[in-house]
């Protein structure tokens, strides 16, 4: 069966029927596409309700920010295979296919920056929050990085020169690097910071002669409370070149103090009271008993030294246990018969006492034949 003429007329270098034929490919593919996107999505919107994980997720969020462009993209590229049309209007519908399809990729590069802003966020509200504003700050740049690298490949792929723009854009932002570079190192020391979390908000730190509280982690400063009240501002670059001591992290406090008695405490006593120290010391809950030792005989007392561990980083538990050990062994070895040692100084004088007694009487006299002239 012969097909009607007018099909077989030619319009821009194909006949009627091919145009024909691919308009219909291009309906039946977008339509096909577009059915499967809202099957698949459906399908993976359910899945991703039942599970934890955040993959499935992104990728729901990724197939919904899918605009039409991709599809036609994909139609009209099918349908071009089926047309003869001049070299000019191939070229002109593949840079639009093209700009559609870099368009479709800077959207899914922003909603995958948005779904990474919006679950750290989620996460580091209620215990890091000043934390957020910089997630907020490093999100901002990152999409404006995505789109700045889909406009250069829009503007090359139209036949523009992005060569010189590049190299512009280069130079101005080496000097703009130059010009704000301790900003900027604030600003990345920053990101490290928030990433990885040498110490968060509500942490107690030490750095170098300073202390205090994390009160607020800013883009280029961090800010602690110290235990006088006032509060310690630091630069986030100066901070992390610093040594920084969390004892919020700390997992236990080792402990060592001494206490001594006299010199005149007999052997076997002394010989008692590292036991008593460490019936003091596992007396109390949450303690790991290290060692007691009769460790120095120092100036004037005989010192034993006791170490043992608190199973808390918390400074009021280990106050209050290192209270109850005191007042466990004050009573021990006061029981025990022995004297806590205090500082003393024994002083040895050579020389008769008749000579000391003597010596005033020469000033005596003296003053008495002054008195008479």
């Amino acid at each position: 069966m012969q097909s009607p003429e007018f099909l077989d007329r030619t319009f821009a270098g194909s006949t009627l029927a091919a145009w024909l034929w691919a308009a219909g490919t291009l309906a039946v593919v977008v339509l096909g596409l577009w059915l499967v996107k809202v099957v698949v999505l459906r399908r993976l919107d359910q899945i991703a309700g039942r599970t934890k994980t955040r993959a499935d997720d992104l990728v729901v969020i990724l197939l919904r920010r899918t605009r039409f462009m991709l599809v036609a993209w994909l139609a009209i590229t099918i349908a071009l295979r089926i047309l003869t049309i001049p070299e000019s209007g191939r070229e002109l519908l593949g840079h639009i296919a093209v700009l559609a399809f870099l368009l479709q990729i800077g959207i899914w590069a922003n909603g995958a920056i948005e779904f990474w802003v919006s679950g750290h966020t989620r996460e580091r509200i209620a215990t890091d929050a000043s934390s957020v504003t910089t997630i907020r700050a490093v999100g901002f740049g990152l999409r404006l990085l995505a789109w700045t690298i889909v406009l250069l490949v829009v503007l090359d792929n139209l036949g523009v020169d992005v060569t010189a723009l590049i190299t512009g854009l280069g130079i101005g932002g080496v000097a703009v690097a130059l010009a704000v570079q301790n900003i900027l190192g604030d600003i990345f020391a920053a990101l490290a910071i928030v990433l990885d979390k040498p110490f968060v908000i509500g942490d107690y730190i030490v750095v170098g002669t300073e202390m205090g509280t994390v009160e607020k982690i800013g883009i280029k400063t961090t800010r602690v409370r110290s235990l006088g009240g006032e509060q310690i501002i630091f630069s986030n670059a100066e901070l992390l070149k610093s040594r920084i001591r969390n004892y919020k992290r700390m997992e236990e406090r080792r402990i060592l103090f001494r206490f001594g008695v006299l010199y005149s405490t007999p052997p076997e006593l002394v010989e008692q009271l590292p036991r008593i120290a460490r019936e003091a010391v596992q007396s109390q809950e949450r303690v790991r008993f290290d060692r007691a030792h009769f460790a120095a005989m120092s100036d004037s007392s005989l010192d034993i030294e006791v170490v043992y561990y608190v199973l808390s980083p918390d400074y009021a538990t280990y106050m209050d246990i290192q209270q109850a050990i005191n007042l466990q062994v004050l009573r021990r070895v006061q029981e025990a018969g022995a004297d806590f040692a205090f500082p003393t100084r024994t002083l040895h004088v050579e020389g008769s006492l008749d000579g000391l007694r003597a010596s005033p009487e020469p000033a005596a006299e003296t003053s008495e034949v002054q008195s008479r002239e």
